[in-house]
């Protein structure tokens, strides 16, 4: 599978989520609103997201682009700014203040990262690495999202050798989190590409 589909996928699911939590429901409606179902479910997806960019296409981005890591440097920057907004959401709760400060606000740098990602990105990428080389990493990026962090991690550095070492050590603690917690149950469908 042709990682830009995936990826595209993936932020289709991701958009999807935004559009349902931009104006969420704050103070007590939030609270009863299933609000933070629906930001798990985005905290699980953007993670996961963002854990597989790091180990696979960032690498493959700095390699193949000509000005790539420069590409890659702001969206990681991007990203790493997007995790600490996810770690506030993740340790608060709906109807805090600060809560829904870092909600919205991750509804606009998440919008703008996706736009940055597929009209900067991803035709340079597209351009620079053949349809084979694309389904390969494809591929990797589809196996890694199976086992991949589900909580964001802002301190870790955000690079693919910690992804695959320290990050997979992280990804294991949170998926056992996820299952005596119970959290796994609203953890979000992988992407299907047809």
């Amino acid at each position: 599978m042709d990682a830009l589909a995936f990826l595209r996928e993936d932020h289709k699911s991701v958009l999807g989520m935004l559009e349902v939590l931009d104006g969420a429901p704050s103070g007590s409606g939030a609270q009863v609103s299933g609000l933070d179902t629906m930001v798990t479910n985005l905290v699980i997806a953007e993670s996961q997201h963002e854990a597989i960019e790091e180990q696979f296409f960032w690498p493959a981005v700095r390699e193949a682009v000509d000005d790539g890591d420069q590409l890659a440097d702001e969206a990681v920057a991007q990203e790493q700014e997007g995790k600490k907004l996810l770690q506030r959401l993740e340790d608060g709760n709906p109807g805090e203040a600060d809560y829904h400060r870092a909600l919205q606000d991750f509804v606009k740098i998440g919008r703008e990262h996706i736009r940055y990602e597929q009209e900067i990105v991803f035709p340079k990428f597209e351009a620079a690495v053949s349809r084979e080389d694309r389904e390969k990493i494809g591929e990797k990026l589809e196996a890694a999202k199976k086992i991949a962090a589900t909580r964001p991690h802002p301190d870790t550095p955000p690079s693919a050798l910690v992804q695959k070492t320290m990050g997979m050590v992280a990804a294991t603690v949170d998926h056992i989190r996820d299952a005596v917690t119970g959290r796994a149950d609203k953890n979000p469908p992988n992407p299907q590409i047809r």
